[in-house]
């Protein structure tokens, strides 16, 4: 059995504060400059190295809106869904079970996603080295790391594959919430998890010296993967911001983070597949499926509250 550490608890514990500190304050924060857009988001690495693409997604949303863009780093996807709901801030962007888990309390808005592929979403990945030769080979001291509790490819969809392989979390195997899922690689490297389940998307970085997914071409491999999603990525909304900035954003979305953007872009159109239309202002009944997937976690998002 390996050593079960908390990677990031520092970060966690500093969405729990932002959390508490966004629903503390009063909801319309961020429709009080109707020419200011206010986005919530991730941070794409830990890595100060690593090039993001912030401005070029400012630029670009900047001229498609005529408005102008601020871009604020939260911890977790908790904390994007709950800056939205409180309306201190105007959007966020999500893969699909965070979305569901947002557009479930009736109080945030899709206002654009895009739709999954055919493809697997995620696979759980072990070293070369490793005496895991397959899901079955997982015992009850084997560490599996996941991204964040409410990351689609870094947690439900591997608890979706676990499940279906008869594998429970706390009886058939330790469960580790590294914090992200370049966090789960270090894990994984440092001996900290015998497995890490992750996106199928970080595999193909084997190689490049990409900080996000630090292994050579062949020092790791799947052990399994899972099913597609219905819905791939998602643009929330407040549900307090003007309509005439909810309706240029809802213009404006498509147009930025489309394929002929995709270059310029870079990771945030990582989890967009290209030649996908998004489906503008998707009800609902879009998410049902990641609903009915979390149950099997344990997480009622139908009604959350």
């Amino acid at each position: 059995m390996r050593l079960s550490t908390p990677l990031a608890a520092c970060a966690l514990a500093a969405g729990s504060a932002l959390l508490l500190t966004g629903c503390a304050g009063s909801a319309g924060d961020a429709s009080a400059d109707d020419d200011v857009i206010r986005f919530a988001a991730l941070p794409l690495s830990d890595d100060p190295t690593v090039e993001t693409p912030v401005d070029a997604m400012k630029a670009l949303l900047e001229e498609e809106t005529g408005m102008t863009v601020e871009v604020t780093e939260v911890p977790s996807y908790s904390a994007v869904i709950e800056a939205v709901r409180a309306g201190h801030e105007d959007i966020g962007v999500m893969s699909g079970f965070p979305s569901a888990l947002a557009v479930n309390t009736g109080e945030v808005d899709s206002l654009v996603a895009w739709p999954g592929t055919d493809e697997p979403v995620s696979t759980c990945l072990v070293l070369d080295d490793s005496p895991l030769t397959s899901l079955e080979d997982i015992t009850p001291d084997t560490v599996v790391a996941f991204a964040d509790p409410a990351s689609s490819s870094g947690f439900f969809m591997p608890t979706h594959m676990l499940d279906a392989a008869g594998l429970t979390a706390g009886e058939d195997f330790e469960e580790l919430f590294s914090g992200g899922h370049d966090r789960s690689f270090i894990a994984l490297q440092e001996g900290q998890a015998d497995v890490a389940c992750t996106s199928t998307i970080f595999p193909t970085m084997a190689g490049q010296d990409n900080p996000m997914f630090p292994f050579e071409e062949g020092e790791t491999r799947s052990i399994g993967e899972s099913i597609s999603m219905p819905i791939s990525m998602s643009f929330l909304g407040s549900q307090s911001m003007s309509a005439d900035k909810r309706e240029a954003l809802v213009e404006a979305i498509p147009v930025v983070f489309s394929d002929a953007n995709r270059d310029e872009l870079g990771l945030y159109m990582e989890g967009m597949p290209e030649g996908t239309e998004p489906v503008i202002e998707p009800g609902a009944e879009y998410f049902q499926p990641f609903v009915d997937i979390a149950a099997i976690a344990d997480v009622d998002i139908s009604d959350l509250e």
